[in-house]
């Protein structure tokens, strides 16, 4: 009787994952009634359920499923070794793998799989990127933001991580009407910095428990940018471009210093690697004319590349961009600086600029 029961768990979650897969991807009005109807509550009582400590629950959650996909294999290989004596146990083990598996596919699906079928934000403010965006773009962008950063440079003062957790949750309630902003938006310190720090990962969101998490060791310029790019994805955008842009967006509107420079010097990372591999000689003749803290802190991060670059970080890498490749976004990996351009086309768009609060879809 008892397996009977899962027999039928497990189909009912075959069931639900079908329909999902079926209806979200091709009915773009329901991705709507799922971000409004389905994440956003869901994602509010995670954090209920877990903001409470800033311990991150995720990474537990993850080191346990580690150890788990290390132990079922051994004792699959006990069980067919001895098969004769114990090959119910491998059938029941099997099955009881089957039902945890496809449980945990269907809470992605409800916690955050459907958000990767939204609209971009530039169909949703009604963007012509095409207008702004042109063969020029990272030249005339990268002059841009060499004014920023120069002029920003004199203002900045670093912030400890609890300051920039504050502001960035004030920032989405001011400048946003995230619907998750009340009680789905909170960020933690990762247990792995130091594992993120050989694996090049600045923060990662936890679809399983909706946290979101950033690298305790990052430099304190980063931080203002990732913990907004990070918010972004618990306010339910998925795409990692929409995601840098509205982190973006959000930093200039917010009037901070600190938020402002991050988010210009991040930008102008991502833009400077683009403009690099067509001009590479006018990229380091504006490379030139930045100011000293912020040459300062690109060198900082090239030193901690350098210190941490390793073979492991490449397949790593490699295994994230299949992983954004099959979740809807083309650009894989690359899509982190598809941003360069939106973000472009909104400083060039007043209409957008004067805007008092950023809609999210």
């Amino acid at each position: 009787m008892r397996y009977k029961k899962k027999l039928i768990w497990l189909l009912v979650i075959l069931v639900l994952v079908t329909i999902a897969q079926a209806v979200v991807p091709y009915k773009p009005a329901w991705t709507i009634v799922y971000a409004d109807y389905i994440f956003v509550p869901f994602q509010s009582f995670r954090n209920l359920l877990f903001g409470w400590s800033q311990l991150s629950f995720g990474d537990i959650l993850y080191f346990i499923m580690g150890l788990a996909l290390v132990a079922l294999p051994i004792r699959w290989i006990y069980f067919l070794i001895t098969f004769r004596r114990n090959n119910v146990k491998l059938a029941h083990s099997f099955f009881n793998t089957a039902i945890v598996l496809s449980t945990v596919y269907l809470v992605f699906l409800l916690g955050w799989g459907g958000n990767y079928y939204k609209p971009s934000l530039t169909t949703y403010w009604g963007m012509d990127k095409d207008k702004y965006v042109d063969d020029s773009t990272e030249i005339r962008y990268e002059r841009y933001l060499l004014a920023k950063l120069n002029e920003q440079a004199l203002h900045y003062q670093p912030m400890h991580f609890k300051e920039v957790r504050k502001k960035g949750m004030q920032f989405y309630k001011e400048h946003t009407d995230c619907k998750a902003r009340l009680h789905g938006l909170n960020i933690k310190p990762s247990l792995y910095g130091f594992f993120m720090q050989y694996f090049g990962i600045q923060g990662y969101y936890n679809p399983l428990t909706g946290e979101a998490q950033v690298n305790r060791f990052l430099p304190a310029f980063m931080l203002p940018f990732v913990v907004l790019h990070e918010m972004a994805h618990q306010a339910g955008i998925a795409a990692e471009d929409d995601a840098n842009f509205l982190a973006y967006t959000i930093s200039i509107q917010s009037g901070d210093p600190a938020f402002q420079y991050s988010a210009y010097l991040n930008m102008w990372l991502y833009n400077h690697y683009r403009l690099r591999r067509k001009d590479s000689v006018m990229a380091n003749v504006i490379k030139a004319q930045l100011n000293e803290l912020t040459l300062q802190h690109i060198d900082t991060l090239r030193q901690i590349r350098e210190q941490y670059r390793n073979e492991f970080n490449t397949y790593t890498t490699s295994m994230y961009d299949v992983y954004l490749k099959m979740l809807e976004q083309e650009e894989g990996i690359g899509s982190y600086n598809e941003a360069v351009a939106t973000a472009w086309a909104w400083e060039c768009t007043d209409s957008l600029r004067r805007r008092k609060r950023l809609d999210i879809p």
